[in-house]
């Protein structure tokens, strides 16, 4: 697992446990609007930009498109750039001690309204027209500017939502249905959903969702599908992102990933940090107790994050419908840092746009604000939908897209995100941290984050009328007495502990949370993160922590040294060394001091692009699939446990042919071959001599053999 702090580091953490705990933080770790590829230590702010302030109302739709009394919920309600832009002059977002807020997708939508029931529009953001011109219901492109200009001088992050995988709703057999899922180029139309004669689109009708190959090549609900092996739709939309990125972006989410080529998006994400590396992170929708190994696969391999579902699911059976407890969470947290590679970079939440609101009626202000301290003391990247800290209500969509009811300042919810958005940014343990269960009930859950000298205790009861009477319970604190970093929002008291780490019982009342934090600045060196999430050589990447030294080390990748740009006690900028696939990292200080290994980075082998592996007549018995394994790290090295697969047979193409978009090195000869795995993982080989293949330099191709 990334971020495991070593075991050679246990005897430091037994002197320092002796020393006193500092009233004061001694390090930062790197919260910055410069840092936008480390989001570890920031609280990010989800704003459906229609519905949380309309700052000029001379950009508002007219006509069908708008209601103006905001009673129809699927009509533009005038939210824009601007609003967002006076509140974050206010201070509203930075007092509450936001760092990054994630817009709704900024690009030219349909101006048509949906012939159903509601008269639905496009005030969402996901039913785009053109990828490279700006919504006038939100703004001008000179809005959207100075709203990354202000965000910037108020240290703020600016997140897009991108949906690359559809354009909007279209109907083949109807072509004034909507808009047609027509697409534009900068306000030249290049094609639609009827008469596709360019093949921007696929045309299998509406997804299942029985099967991942079932919700790529086919359309999500009425949406018009892209066909991401299209040479323009691949260019178009990676020149797209380009342009978001030139306009000064720090992170992009990335809409319905499930439903897209996990091999187009290692391309698109290739594009992405060799032209501007961001934090991304996708969307992925899992149910509740829903796990799914595709879902690992693909935070682990795509190259970018994931929107965390399974700890959202889970955090509000827990403190929402109460069809869970801390046992069944705690459970989560443990087999989520096996599955995720960087399982701090995933991103955290507890309600979203595509989600009931965590508050409802016969639900407390309580359980709200317990939600809001677990998500904002938990590993990974914490998200905060609008309005929550107004304790807004709301189940199904659109009601959970209500306009904002308010910018109280004094809601319990608004001091709770701004005292522990200050312990994210001071103390690492709370960015970079490994948990720890330390005491555990149905109702008590008391975790530790910890990494190097850096300590973070957490302590929550959720029962409405149980106390508990802690006893017991160790801590890696060093001794000393803790006051509650919450100031006491949530009844929590000070915490003792004494120099073995055993604290001093007390009572955890109902309802009760408290956080007890220690940092302290490491002299060793410790790594945190490795930004981005995958590189390529002569790239550069950003590894954060603290310990490093003031004079240079060095930073190796496996054994192989990287060019260091620039080194800081807490940051290093180096260079990517010539080396490929998937490598630890290591620092080594000027006194010769080794920090833990942040394990298993990917470095590709070249700028990549999407190539469709196809091939005939591949037979199989019962429980057998094909895969496909090659010449280079993007196809498993000729190691078999790395082949690429299970390969498709029912969409767009029928067994016994096979199918699958690869993410492989531009402009390289690659030489490859299919085998067929079991169950068991017996492996039977093509026969004959390897395929060979040159890959178009800036391109999709396409590759069609028979099993041999």
């Amino acid at each position: 697992m990334k971020n495991r702090f070593a075991k050679q580091w246990s005897a430091l953490f037994l002197a320092l446990s002796m020393m006193a705990p500092l009233s004061v933080p001694v390090f930062a770790t790197g919260s910055t609007a410069a840092n936008d590829v480390n989001f570890s230590s920031d609280v990010v702010y989800q704003i459906v930009t229609d519905r949380f302030a309309d700052g000029n109302t001379a950009n508002n739709p007219t006509g069908d498109l708008f209601s103006a009394d905001k009673s129809n919920l699927k009509k533009y309600q005038g939210g824009d750039w601007q609003g967002i832009i006076d509140h974050i002059e206010d201070g509203y977002l930075t007092d509450m001690g936001i760092t990054a807020i994630w817009i709704s997708q900024p690009v030219e939508n349909v101006y048509a309204v949906l012939n159903d029931t509601a008269g639905s529009t496009s005030y969402h953001g996901y039913w785009a027209r053109d990828f490279k011109k700006p919504n006038p219901m939100f703004g001008s492109m000179s809005d959207f500017e100075r709203l990354i200009q202000t965000a910037h001088q108020h240290n703020l992050k600016v997140i897009i939502d991108f949906a690359p995988n559809h354009t909007s709703p279209a109907d083949s057999d109807t072509p004034s249905y909507m808009e047609n899922g027509a697409l534009y180029d900068n306000g030249t139309k290049v094609g639609a959903y009827t008469n596709d004669t360019k093949g921007l689109f696929y045309h299998n009708g509406g997804t299942s969702f029985a099967t991942i190959e079932d919700g790529t090549y086919r359309n999500l609900f009425d949406l018009a599908d892209f066909n991401h092996q299209n040479a323009f739709v691949d260019q178009y939309l990676k020149d797209a992102i380009k342009l978001w990125l030139d306009k000064g972006i720090d992170g992009i989410r990335m809409d319905a990933v499930k439903h897209m080529p996990i091999g187009w998006q290692k391309s698109f994400m290739s594009e992405v940090y060799s032209k501007r590396p961001v934090f991304t992170f996708g969307e992925w929708f899992l149910s509740e107790n829903e796990e799914d190994p595709a879902n690992h696969i693909f935070a682990n391999e795509s190259g970018m994050s994931l929107l965390d579902f399974e700890y959202a699911q889970k955090l509000r059976q827990v403190l929402r419908t109460k069809s869970d407890n801390w046992v069944g969470f705690n459970q989560m947290i443990q087999t989520t840092a096996a599955n995720y590679n960087e399982v701090n970079d995933q991103v955290t939440f507890m309600d979203n746009h595509d989600m009931d609101r965590f508050k409802f009626d016969g639900s407390t202000q309580t359980d709200v604000d317990m939600a809001l301290v677990v998500t904002l003391t938990s590993r990974g990247v914490p998200n905060i939908y609008y309005g929550t800290e107004q304790y807004m209500e709301g189940n199904g969509d659109p009601n959970n897209r209500h306009f904002m009811t308010g910018f109280n300042r004094d809601t319990n919810a608004y001091k709770l995100i701004q005292k522990l958005s200050a312990v994210r940014t001071s103390n690492p343990a709370m960015a970079y941290g490994d948990t720890e269960q330390r005491w555990i009930n149905d109702d008590v859950y008391i975790y530790e984050r910890e990494i190097g000298s850096d300590v973070a205790l957490v302590a929550v009861n959720k029962s409405q009328t149980a106390n508990y009477n802690i006893t017991g319970l160790k801590t890696a604190l060093p001794s000393g007495t803790y006051t509650d970093a919450l100031g006491y929002l949530m009844q929590g008291n000070d915490l003792s502990v004494n120099s073995s780490g055993d604290v001093t019982p007390f009572d955890l009342g109902p309802g009760e949370a408290a956080v007890w934090s220690f940092e302290k600045q490491d002299t060793a060196p410790v790594i945190g993160h490795v930004g981005p999430m995958m590189s390529e050589p002569g790239q550069t990447v950003t590894v954060d922590g603290e310990g490093f030294g003031s004079t240079p080390g060095s930073l190796n990748f496996g054994s192989t040294s990287a060019t260091i740009i620039n080194w800081t006690d807490t940051q290093i900028k180096a260079t990517v060394p010539t080396v490929e696939g998937n490598v630890d990292l290591r620092v080594t200080s000027a006194t010769g001091q080794q920090s833990n290994i942040y394990d298993s980075f990917e470095v590709l082998s070249g700028k990549q692009v999407s190539i469709r592996f196809k091939i005939n007549n591949a037979t199989t018995t019962m429980g057998e699939n094909v895969y496909l394994v090659g010449s280079v790290p993007e196809l498993g090295s000729w190691e078999p446990t790395k082949a690429i697969g299970p390969m498709y047979n029912a969409v767009l193409f029928q067994y016994p042919t096979w199918y699958f978009d690869v993410s492989v090195p531009a402009g390289k000869t690659i030489e490859f071959k299919f085998i067929k795995k079991d169950s068991s993982g017996n492996i039977i080989w093509e026969n004959g001599s390897n395929h060979s293949y040159t890959v178009p330099t800036d391109s999709t191709g396409t590759v069609e053999v028979n099993w041999q």
